[in-house]
């Protein structure tokens, strides 16, 4: 996953055909497992660009899309959110939702 600063998620959403926003704070211990779970799932979308954020950072834009904790996994197509997870269950549960959602 690529860190994003956050003055470039709104633009770099809006600017990517495809993406995924993995949403977290430092000291969540789910969210660093959550982390864990990504970089797998990330291995099995090549094409898909994975980026990773602190909430903390992005107050205004995390009331935007209502995000109500972390960790949160948003997936965007063409700059509109198509999925939104807390709750990762495992690898496949994961690889599936994104699948399910993505451009044929």
């Amino acid at each position: 996953m690529k860190p994003i600063e956050r003055i470039k998620v709104q633009r770099t959403v809006s600017e990517q055909p495809l993406m995924a926003l993995y949403l977290y704070t430092p000291l969540c211990g789910t969210c660093q497992l959550a982390k864990r779970m990504l970089t797998v799932v990330e291995e099995l979308f090549p094409a898909l660009p994975f980026y990773e954020t602190d909430v903390n950072y992005i107050p205004e834009q995390a009331a935007v899309w209502k995000i109500e904790s972390v960790p949160c996994l948003l997936l965007f197509v063409g700059g509109t959110m198509v999925g939104k997870w807390y709750a990762f269950h495992s690898v496949p549960y994961l690889y599936e939702e994104i699948q399910a959602r993505l451009p044929r």
